[in-house]
């Protein structure tokens, strides 16, 4: 670190600063110099530089007496008018870079970048950005309002990018962003960074979030990135990886990356020449879209270093503030460097005790579909966007379609009603202002602007998770709103069946006491989509199709069993990390084998069964030899998430259990390997599906910690009844006298058994009736699908109030 204590009166190095400047040196500067003098010592680097105060911009200002001129420039100005915003804005900006730099304010600069140059050498090249004095503030971030200049050399170079960047004081989209959030245009000033060019074009780049940016969820790092410069990242020129880090676990020295997805980065910014326009985007080769643009270790060593920045930003405000980081890696010393940090300033506002829900009643076809951004939606007309000279046509309550937008394009996503485009991650400028607004907003189609057309009748729906879906026509839907803060929690324990790993940080702000039914074979399906025993012999699948595709989907790892192993982990772990530390039990796969033929591979390990719902399926297939060495990936997975990950509240569950014989031979298998009941404190549930459950319970009980009633299973098998059939599709009722018999033997059984009892059948969620009859017989949990946990909780707790029971 750099002894820098020369009197300039316009420059001050990143160790002189920190963040109560802000008035002096802006956002920006203050929060690398806060980082710089604080956290070096705490393994974050910040690559050295310093600032060009905002005293110098407004020296520039009175020394050239622009004022007068500068603001007669915005008199009167109509903000919704977008072509006279845009040469107002022209006038400011040519007023402010004809200012020029006095002479001091000259010389201070030369001194500052004399001394940086003596620590780097002479290839020095800078980043030179611009920090206002009302940026990276925690109600206002104006993240991509005005200029940054990248690779600059030697000082002419320098003081012209300092003047651009005052003059970007006065970009079309920081006049409007200061009119929208009420900022007076003369009492924010630019300050200039001037710091040391981390070479991302030889490397990544990319941005950080320490809190869920869709849910709010505030228990996990995210992380997106991708080759070169991070300006492809943040304006969404480029789909970027993702990574997910959950911090309780991280923190007790679990290092694992709790979920990952793959993102194409087609592209990637690089420098071109030098010069103040100094970058260019070129292809990706198809080996760099392959692989992740950073490893594990790297993204979990980002992971940390944004938890300790949180940690201290937090301490120094008082409250817990979540951050929005910038991160670069130098592809000439392998290095990764935090280049910004600033408040989080959307998700973070959220209120997670009130919850909106959006039920879709009716929808037209499917036109695309990207990710999803927010949780809500939309319908309008189309307006497609291809050049910004279109902008002015764009009419307010329209779905902006575009490739992709910039900070250019705020004036009109403020009035859309939704917005969809081609390119972008969740972390691209799209998402960002999309959240800000409060719209909904789908990026990553690929194709939105092919299948769409200006004035299309279209609806944007990101209801229902991760992807997000554009379809024909106005979509048809209800909202259902909740505020939790009233709302009473039983005695019986709600629990909730879970699924999609992509829903889990949102669903976990429902209220509920864990997870009751995690589907193992959902994330098999959707993750992963390849038969376990094709992976581990692939040379016996006889589609060469389906060779292909395997060898695909799992080139870049050491054996096709850890791709299944990883994929189904994370998928797992996310669901867990959402709940954590409540239980969530697991259901190992319960695929029947019809289902498990649809897999890539399937058909060379599946046979074809008359009544697969009674045929090779759940426990009879683990120890078996057609299945166990798949059974062998789905226990490595397990355990990579219980030990790995640490998220040790994750219970496992046998289905379709038969016989004692047959659960002594799975446990005495899971045990060797690597699943020991009782060891880590590990509980093995059984469901509680086939009569002869019921019948031996007393049995069952001796060999696990509890049971969890599937009703469909079991009212098909009392009632002798094939639920797949629609013939006899009238004769399934979970209310019968004699299914709610045999449930009645199954709850008085647990009990006298000393062994946990819920359901995470059908039958609750579908039936108010069967909750009340389930509750009167005193059963544990009670496992619903998420869209009725609301309303069940609401009528449980008055049930029980008659019973005269409450919540310990």
């Amino acid at each position: 670190m750099t002894d820098t204590n020369q009197p300039n009166r316009y420059v001050r190095f990143f160790s002189q600063i920190g963040i109560g400047d802000v008035p002096l040196v802006g956002g920006k500067n203050a929060s690398l110099g806060e980082m710089y003098r604080e956290l070096t010592e705490k393994g974050i680097l910040v690559p050295n530089g310093f600032a060009v105060t905002a005293e110098a911009y407004r020296h520039a200002l009175d020394a050239a007496g622009a004022w007068p001129a500068l603001r007669d420039s915005l008199d009167g100005l109509d903000p919704e008018n977008v072509d006279d915003l845009a040469r107002r804005a022209k006038r400011a900006r040519d007023i402010v870079y004809g200012a020029g730099l006095p002479a001091g304010v000259e010389a201070d600069i030369r001194a500052g970048m004399k001394q940086l140059t003596a620590e780097y050498g002479p290839e020095l090249s800078v980043a030179v950005r611009s920090s206002a004095t009302a940026e990276d503030l925690p109600s206002a971030s104006f993240a991509g309002q005005h200029d940054t200049y990248l690779n600059i050399h030697g000082d002419a170079a320098v003081l012209d990018a300092v003047r651009h960047c005052f003059a970007s004081l006065f970009t079309d989209r920081a006049i409007r962003y200061r009119i929208d959030n009420d900022f007076d245009h003369f009492k924010v000033f630019n300050s200039v960074t001037i710091m040391k060019m981390v070479r991302s074009d030889l490397a990544a780049s990319g941005v950080i979030f320490t809190i869920d940016t869709e849910t709010g969820f505030e228990d996990v790092v995210f992380i997106t990135g991708a080759y070169g410069l991070g300006e492809n990242v943040v304006q969404g020129a480029v789909d970027p990886d993702e990574f997910y880090v959950f911090k309780p676990t991280y923190r007790e020295g679990r290092r694992a990356i709790l979920k990952r997805a793959l993102g194409p980065k087609k592209i990637k910014m690089i420098f071109s020449n030098r010069g103040r326009v100094t970058t260019r985007n070129i292809p990706t080769d198809d080996k760099e879209r392959a692989r992740y643009c950073i490893s594990d270790a790297e993204a979990l060593s980002l992971a940390g270093q944004a938890m300790t920045i949180e940690s201290h930003y937090s301490a120094k405000a008082g409250q817990h503030r979540p951050m929005d980081i910038e991160w670069a890696k130098d592809g000439v010393d392998g290095k990764l460097y935090i280049v910004q940090a600033r408040p989080e300033t959307v998700a973070s506002r959220k209120n997670r005790s009130v919850i909106a829900e959006y039920h879709v009643k009716k929808h037209g076809a499917l036109k695309v579909e990207g990710r999803a951004v927010g949780a809500k939606i939309a319908f309008g007309k189309a307006r497609v966007i291809e050049h910004t000279s279109e902008l002015s046509s764009f009419v307010p309550g329209e779905i902006l379609v575009a490739d992709t937008t910039s900070p250019d394009w705020g004036t009109v996503m403020k009035s859309a009603a939704g917005i969809v485009t081609n390119r972008g991650g969740r972390t691209c400028h799209a998402a960002i202002v999309a959240r800000e607004l409060g719209i909904p907003a789908i990026v990553g189609t690929d194709r939105a602007t092919q299948i769409i057309r200006t004035g299309d009748m279209i609806s944007v729906c990101c209801a229902d998770g991760d992807v997000g879906k554009v379809y024909d026509g106005q979509i048809e839907f209800d909202v259902v709103e909740t505020d939790l803060s009233s709302l009473q929690k039983p005695a019986t324990h709600i629990m909730m069946n879970v699924g999609n790993p992509e829903l889990a940080f949102g669903l976990a702000a429902l209220p509920n006491d864990g997870v009751g039914l995690a589907r193992m074979e959902f994330i098999i399906n959707e993750s992963i989509g390849v038969h376990p025993m094709a992976l581990i012999h692939p040379e016996r699948v006889k589609s060469a199709a389906d060779r292909e595709k395997i060898a695909q989907l799992t080139a870049q790892y050491a054996s096709p069993g850890d791709y299944f192993v990883e994929r189904l982990s994370e998928g797992v772990g996310a669901i867990a990390a959402a709940f954590y530390p409540k239980p969530v039990v697991v259901r190992m796969s319960d695929f029947k084998t019809n289902e498990y033929r649809s897999l890539v591979g399937g058909e060379a390990f599946e046979e074809v069964e008359e009544n697969p719902m009674i045929g090779f399926r759940g426990a009879s297939r683990y120890a078996h030899p057609k299945y166990r060495e798949g059974f062998a990936l789905e226990c490595a997975a397990m355990k990579r998430v219980r030990e790995e990950m640490g998220l040790t509240n994750v219970r496992l569950m046998i289905p379709f259990c038969r016989r004692i014989d047959e659960a002594k031979k799975v446990l005495g298998l899971m045990a060797e390997l690597g699943l020991e009941r009782g060891k880590n404190g590990l509980e093995i549930y059984v469901m509680c599906e086939i009569p002869n459950n019921v019948l031996l319970i007393d049995d069952f009980a001796k060999e696990f910690d509890g049971f969890s009633i599937g009703s469909n299973d079991l009212t098909q098998l009392t009632l002798g009844v094939d639920r797949d059939s629609q013939v006899v599709a009238f004769d399934f009722d979970e209310r019968d006298e004699g299914v709610k018999t045999i449930l009645r033997m199954a709850i008085d059984g647990a009990k006298r058994n000393d062994r946990h009892i819920g359901i995470c059948g059908q039958a609750p969620s579908d039936y108010p009736e069967m909750a009340e009859f389930l509750v009167r017989l005193g059963i544990d949990s009670i496992s619903l699908n998420p869209d009725t946990v609301l309303q069940t909780t609401k009528r449980i707790v008055e049930l029980e109030k008659t019973l005269g029971r409450a919540r310990k």
